[in-house]
């Protein structure tokens, strides 16, 4: 009795002296593991690229006000806390394309327009600074690298977030903002003929929208989504007239079947017969209620990577998503061997500091497969950071302007760039 006690006991013994060592063991893993981790995030934060198996990467939280060392791992002892943040603010990994610089624009402008035809790139209206802009209409010709041919628009006119597209020598002028800092939007419709520089009239649209999508699609002018009358709301409506030569046929607008998706600055495309509708944003700044002056307040944005397509059976299919949300587009794509490039943007509002997020990528979307590979671009972030620190000293109370019209004129250079250099498989 006694010798089977003694060695049930070290039995027990045993066992609890492999549960402890076993125990030991995954604590040790444990460590080891979190210490690669923390390693391996320290490494990324350094490089400034997201993982490759992550939706999300680290930085440190900049609203700590008390002056910290560089951010590493050890800096959590010192009581630095990190925030999480989406890959939609880092740099998308692809080869990076070479550029060169063009003459500058006459003045600066902020949503803007531009239409290229042939070896010339119109550019319209724009903030000139939050409280004033421009009128008029300045020429570059490609050919030469020069900027001349300055002519006026109608006075009735928008002066932003113009809706605009062109069938090669008539260029048809669609609703928009008329006035500077976040004044109403305008119903009133033009054509310019480029041959003459003349001016016309046409129907204006049923109710006036913002930035909204436009394209000529089986001989309709096409107007949709946009910004309802306040500028925040985005509309869903969709409207239709038929033109011919810098003429409408029609007295009204048809009514068409409505967006999947409302919301301005967003790029409309028509290839083969189909229509495409590319990225965009919900919401706007709005007027600040009760000022005189309609100053421009922030409002909450949502921007989306969705791309919609509006074939012969009119009806809506989506198609595959932008690799990154992308907004004030609306100008800045060509098409190029059956695809559709798409030079940098804006993307959500950093949710740190709070700032405008530039887009640093070309975006080519292959509409052979319907699929969309994406190709880095430093050259443009740094371009345009540089745009985004000339304007801050302008404008240092507002957020409210965009970078379009820089991105519209890379767009139309791209085109030229991309058949003289087998660049994104021209």
């Amino acid at each position: 009795m006694g010798r089977t006690a003694t060695g049930k006991h070290k039995s027990t013994k045993f066992v609890l002296i492999c549960v402890g060592l076993l125990g030991a063991g995954l604590i040790a893993d444990l460590l080891w593991a979190s210490s690669s981790s923390s390693s391996s995030a320290y490494r990324y934060i350094a490089s400034n690229w997201p993982p490759k198996k992550s939706e999300s990467f680290i930085v440190p939280n900049l609203r700590n006000k008390t002056k910290t060392k560089e951010f590493s791992v050890e800096d959590k002892k010192d009581g630095v806390t990190e925030t999480v943040l989406s890959a939609t603010f880092a740099d998308l990994p692809a080869p990076e394309l070479k550029w060169e610089k063009m003459a500058a624009a006459p003045v600066p402008r902020l949503d803007g327009a531009a239409i290229q035809i042939k070896n010339f790139l119109y550019v319209f209206a724009g903030y000139g600074t939050i409280d004033y802009v421009h009128s008029h209409v300045d020429i570059y010709n490609f050919s030469n690298n020069t900027w001349g041919g300055r002519f006026d628009m109608p006075k009735e006119m928008a002066h932003s977030h113009l809706g605009m597209v062109t069938d090669g020598r008539y260029i048809y002028v669609v609703t928009g903002q008329y006035g500077p800092q976040c004044r109403g939007p305008t119903a009133r419709t033009f054509v310019l003929d480029t041959e003459t520089k003349q001016w016309q009239d046409m129907p204006p649209l049923p109710v006036p929208r913002y930035a909204p999508a436009t394209q000529l699609w089986k001989g309709r002018l096409h107007v949709m989504g946009g910004s309802k009358e306040n500028r925040h709301t985005p509309g869903l409506e969709h409207w239709s007239l038929a033109v011919k030569d810098g003429k409408a046929i029609e007295k009204e607008w048809r009514t068409e079947i409505p967006i999947p998706r409302g919301g301005p600055h967003r790029a409309c495309v028509v290839v083969d017969d189909r229509l495409y509708v590319i990225g965009g944003q919900e919401g706007d700044f709005m007027a600040k209620p009760g000022s005189p002056v309609f100053k421009c307040s922030r409002r909450n944005e949502v921007v989306y990577n969705d791309v919609y397509m509006l074939d012969n059976e009119m009806k809506w299919k989506v198609l595959p998503a932008m690799p990154k949300p992308d907004s004030h587009i609306e100008f800045a794509w060509v098409v190029v061997n059956n695809s559709i490039v798409i030079v940098g943007g804006t993307t959500d509002k950093h949710p740190v500091t709070k700032k405008m997020t530039l887009v640093g990528e070309v975006l080519q979307f292959q509409l052979d497969s319907l699929v969309l590979p994406f190709y880095h671009l430093y050259i443009l972030k740094i371009a345009n950071r540089q745009v985004l620190w000339f304007n801050v000293l302008i404008h240092k109370h507002t957020q409210s302007l965009t970078f379009s019209f820089t991105l519209r004129c890379l767009a139309a250079i791209m085109e030229v760039a991309c058949f003289q250099k087998p660049l994104l498989s021209c």
